[in-house]
């Protein structure tokens, strides 16, 4: 019964926990989205040295390739520091990259793809909470059942041992 139960429970309210978590989800990816279009600027930067070509890379193995660079920021002023770029980036190369309002480099804004990604995983992880919950549930009835049960049988087989071996 309890099971059924909870599998009626599943059947009526994983519909609604997915949909309102998706749209919490949803809604919190596009406020991000539009916080970072609005705080972020897409300006060119001119590279100041060469990047080598494959093969030849400096540093670590598995470090992303980045060059001393210079670009505007937002408010007019310049700001140097290093940007990623190809092997092979001449110096004087123009490379596109996000800045915030300080000029510091940024990751580029959300994509509506990714919106959509963010919505989809919230739809998801909220179904699978549900199921988690009701599954708990059932683990801590059958706990508590097979408690009651077990006590029960215990209470029977005390009351039939008539020579009293006091076995368990």
């Amino acid at each position: 019964m309890v099971l059924a139960g909870l599998v009626t429970a599943f059947l009526a309210g994983a519909p609604f926990a997915v949909q309102a978590g998706g749209s919490w989800a949803h809604e919190s990816a596009q406020h991000l989205q539009q916080t970072q279009m609005a705080t972020r600027s897409h300006v060119t930067a001119t590279t100041l040295e060469a990047m080598p070509p494959d093969g030849q890379s400096r540093g670590a193995l598995f470090m992303i390739p980045a060059v001393e660079a210079s670009w505007h920021a937002p408010g007019g002023r310049t700001v140097y520091g290093e940007i990623p770029a190809r092997y092979g980036t001449p110096a004087g190369a123009q490379v596109a990259v996000w800045t915030t309002t300080g000029g510091k480099l940024a990751d580029p804004p959300l994509t509506d793809s990714q919106v959509a990604s963010v919505t989809a995983f919230g739809q998801a992880a909220s179904g699978i909470i549900v199921a988690a919950l009701l599954a708990l549930t059932w683990l801590l009835a059958r706990r508590e059942l097979d408690r009651r049960r077990y006590g029960a049988w215990d209470d029977d087989w005390q009351s039939t041992d008539s020579r009293g071996s006091q076995r368990k």
